[in-house]
């Protein structure tokens, strides 16, 4: 077929790699602009965009399309049979939506109706889900409403982490879309309305540890928020980013947030976590052992929420 893909972030990577493989023409691939990142905040290119530009495929940027008349018509003047969507982080206005011969095909990161919106992958663990997936969606103008053509699940376990659900889910959101494109593409399946929730967007502050929560909802809130937006708590006024623990028996009774033992043991309001992977300010994540022999943390220290 010949196709348009429209994806910015590593999620969508794998499908554009597989669409391109599989023999689709891909006529053009649309990407967030290059932005400033990182320390030294030199302009990178979307891992979309650099993998389109190792591929030789050309990559339009427009960092808007509501109102964006001229890349409606540009759009349109593709000539489409479908255009592939995968995060791609910018709303398709109807112009675009109708363009494709067979529509807008988007690779979402949940089981629909569940998880709706931009962070289904860290809902899924946060909320205790037993299983997520992908589903293949025709996009109509709504939040994620369109009627569904195909979805497979995989199982959460106690270790899932928002990286491994990450990289499970955009290999079988490639092997899904292509599986797609490859018999007659249908109107699909109409939503259930029972069950419907959303995924909104996440920030900084939702990675901010409570010590009062249960430890197994903030064993839940590390593993779905490590490496982004990170979670953290607080030492002496210093932040402190936690990128992993573990559950564990609370050696003793203590108000939450106190360190129980010499191996960052925390008391939360049920329970306690170990935390195993932890990071200063203007130092890189490391284990915990390595940590403490730099700064001792001893029992009866209180955590900041």
């Amino acid at each position: 077929m010949r196709l348009a893909f429209m994806g910015t972030p590593d999620f969508a990577v794998p499908a554009l790699l597989a669409l391109h493989a599989a023999g689709h023409e891909i006529a053009a691939v649309y990407s967030q602009p290059p932005r400033p990142a990182g320390r030294g905040q030199s302009v990178r290119l979307s891992p979309v965009h650099q993998a389109a530009e190792t591929l030789g495929l050309p990559v339009r940027t427009p960092a808007r399309l509501r109102t964006n008349a001229d890349e409606h018509a540009a759009f349109r003047d593709l000539n489409l049979d479908a255009a592939v969507v995968a995060a791609y982080g910018l709303i398709l206005p109807a112009a675009m939506l109708d363009a494709p011969r067979l529509g807008c095909l988007n690779i979402h990161a949940s089981l629909l109706p569940r998880w709706r919106g931009a962070a289904p992958i860290q809902a899924a663990i946060l909320a205790g889900d037993s299983e997520s997936g992908v589903t293949i969606m025709r996009m109509d103008e709504g939040l994620d409403t369109g009627a569904m053509l195909l979805s497979d699940q995989v199982a959460l376990t106690p270790a899932t982490t928002a990286t491994t659900l990450h990289d499970a889910l955009a290999a079988m959101g490639a092997r899904l879309i292509v599986t797609t494109l490859n018999q007659p593409v249908g109107p699909g399946q109409p939503q259930p309305e029972q069950g419907v929730t959303y995924a909104g967007r996440l920030t900084r502050e939702d990675g901010r540890i409570d010590w009062s929560r249960d430890a197994a909802a903030l064993d839940r809130q590390i593993r779905a928020l490590t490496p982004w937006p990170g979670t953290f708590t607080t030492l002496d006024g210093q932040v402190l980013k936690i990128g992993g623990a573990a559950l564990v028996s609370a050696p003793r009774s203590a108000p939450p947030g106190t360190i129980l033992d010499d191996a960052l043991t925390v008391a939360c309001g049920q329970g306690a976590l170990r935390v195993t992977r932890i990071q200063r300010p203007g130092r890189g994540m490391m284990d915990a052992g390595s940590f403490l022999r730099g700064q001792p943390v001893p029992a009866g220290t209180v955590l900041g929420s």
